[in-house]
């Protein structure tokens, strides 16, 4: 029987919206799209996507570790961006925080949420 399991964590910003922030299942961890949501306020970590990116990662580290996984067993991100020309100030950011050997990625211009919002992230991880 295969299980499906929602990861939750009071750290981790709590969706508003009918969606998980995580799903561990078939050995893998699926985290939803994570936003720059400081969970401490409730509101953007900054106005800046290097700011914004720093607390997106925040959040999946504290998603996968609740999992029991972590940022070195990620597999593939997929990076959301509202503004294309910021792509390199949130790769100075990722290449930073997200440790090698870095997982596949593919980065994309969207239009987010919100307007204040500059990137998200969803990752999958290895559940370990």
């Amino acid at each position: 029987m295969r299980v499906k399991e929602v990861i939750s964590r009071t750290d981790v910003p709590a969706p508003s919206l009918p969606f998980s922030a995580g799903i561990k299942a078939n050995g893998f961890i699926f985290t939803a799209g994570q936003v720059g949501t400081d969970p401490a306020t409730g509101r953007l970590a900054g106005p800046d996507v290097g700011s914004q990116t720093r607390q997106v990662i925040a959040n999946i580290r504290a998603i996968l570790e609740a999992g029991g996984s972590s940022l070195e067993q990620l597999v593939k991100t997929t990076v959301f961006l509202a503004d294309l020309r910021t792509f390199e100030e949130m790769n100075a950011v990722y290449r930073e925080l997200i440790p090698e050997p870095r997982p596949g990625r593919s980065t994309v211009e969207a239009k987010l949420a919100r307007p204040d919002i500059l990137v998200e992230i969803e990752a999958i991880a290895l559940a370990t």
